[in-house]
């Protein structure tokens, strides 16, 4: 019976679905997935900010490293524009005043607030214990130091994800 209650709540069985098969009805659900506009937005703004940390790179060191399209830290901050863009669009969809978009506001806040303050935390103690253990023979491997983000970082990839989510289509 539960089996079947989480089904008819996932799945949305509401009678007009009823005489449906199941594939029809996946078939509907990932259409529903696919074509969610405040996942899109957010998806769509990190893909903007981590492709803007490969171009910076890029010109930097004239290296094309892939790896940063999957990497944390850097300018802009793409947890900051993600999250920014995701609350955007659930307000222009749902208004000001629902309780996804409080919900999506507190979120981000608690992001923007951890990659600025714990995060960054976490990579100035990977510097140093980088520098300590340098010389030293030793089998730990080097600590990734760019994890958090300066609040101008958080600052700058806050306003991508606001335009982003401003201008997405809905």
């Amino acid at each position: 019976m539960l089996g079947v209650l989480f089904l008819t709540k996932t799945l949305r069985l509401v009678p007009d679905r009823i005489g449906y098969s199941v594939d029809t009805i996946v078939r509907q659900e990932v259409n529903r997935l696919l074509f969610n506009e405040p996942l899109l937005a957010a998806l769509l703004a990190w893909f903007i900010a981590q492709a803007a940390k490969l171009v910076t790179e890029l010109i930097k060191t004239r290296d094309f490293e892939l790896e940063i399209m999957f990497a944390s830290g850097g300018m802009p901050s793409s947890h900051s524009s993600t999250v920014v863009a995701l609350t955007t669009v659930i307000g222009r969809i749902e208004g000001l005043d629902s309780s996804m978009f409080a919900l999506a506001l507190i979120f981000a806040t608690i992001v923007m607030y951890d990659a600025t303050g714990v995060r960054q935390a976490v990579g100035f103690q990977a510097r140093l214990l980088n520098d300590y253990f340098k010389g030293i023979k030793h089998e730990t491997p080097i600590l990734n130091e760019l994890v958090g983000h300066t609040p101008f970082q958080v600052i700058v990839g806050a306003l991508l994800g606001l335009v982003i989510g401003l201008f997405f289509p809905i």
